[in-house]
């Protein structure tokens, strides 16, 4: 492990408390995993508990304290997957990279997990590698992806390939449009809504690809803070009907505009999200 990488990464976010899941995802990247001895540096530059920095790495699923290949393929074996195909594509993936869902291949360029949910079950089975999305995957399909991974997905055109889901959002209340071309995140008009914490508010822009967890805000909200979420057009809030089945936090709704209903955990760190495309037409 690198020492300096570390101590650049903290000085680039200002060692900065609330800062936490922004510190370990940029030192994941990085090492492709969050290394003990990382862990440790985060704890002594910020002033954190060595025990409250593992907690958050072991506590959100997109951490991982042991290494990860170059390319990470997430299978769903969720119940909407499993009885479309899923153990099918697993099995045909471990035949492929010939190991086991859990393993790494040899050199390190492939890890394959399986999952219980990726949030877009009407169009399972779903497979996620390096945060691209595929729907509808079957065995035959399987060994394109894998080289589609190898090559890169350097110049795909997110506005039109249906494997990143890109979405357009509207209020529940008022029925108006949520994306902003004027702050875009993913090189797309982001999701802006409001947010209000405490005696904060401000904007926050989501990304609209659906599974990338790219945002833009006014001011930095801590980790594990629940925002309030409001309409910037009609100032309604997002009443939630539901709790994150992760963290407990409220689910925020919006509508999707082809259809259906988009929830996200209102929970700063949090990666939960669901996708109900019921009826949607795309």
């Amino acid at each position: 492990m690198n020492t300096q990488r570390v101590i650049d990464i903290l000085d680039k976010h200002g060692n900065e408390k609330g800062g936490m899941i922004a510190i370990l995802e940029a030192i994941q990247h990085e090492f492709r995993f969050l290394p003990y001895e990382a862990l440790k540096i985060v704890a002594e530059k910020t002033g954190r508990p060595f025990t409250e920095v593992y907690g958050v790495a072991t506590f959100y699923k997109a951490f991982s304290l042991k290494p990860k290949g170059k390319h990470v393929i997430s299978v769903c074996l969720g119940t909407a997957c499993h009885v479309r195909g899923g153990p099918l594509v697993i099995e045909e993936f471990e035949k492929q990279l010939e190991i086991k869902a859990g393993e790494n291949t040899p050199d390190n360029e492939f890890s394959l997990d399986t999952v219980n949910c990726l949030g877009a079950c009407a169009l399972g089975p779903i497979v996620m590698v390096d945060g691209r999305y595929f729907s509808n995957v079957n065995s035959g399909k399987v060994k394109n992806i894998i080289e589609q991974a190898k090559t890169g997905f350097a110049g795909t055109d997110v506005k039109k390939d249906a494997r990143i889901f890109p979405v357009e959002l509207k209020c529940t209340h008022c029925n108006h449009s949520l994306m902003d071309p004027d702050h875009p995140v993913d090189g797309l008009p982001s999701i802006r809504v409001t947010v209000s914490f405490g005696d904060h508010h401000g904007r926050f822009c989501m990304s609209a690809l659906y599974g990338s967890f790219n945002v833009e805000m006014d001011t930095q909200i801590p980790l594990d803070t629940i925002m309030h979420m409001f309409c910037p057009n009609c100032h309604a809030e997002f009443v939630s009907s539901s709790n994150c089945l992760d963290c407990g936090a409220p689910m925020v709704p919006m509508i999707v505009k082809q259809g259906g209903i988009v929830q996200v955990c209102a929970r700063r760190g949090c990666r939960t999200h669901r996708l109900d495309l019921d009826g949607a037409n795309i």
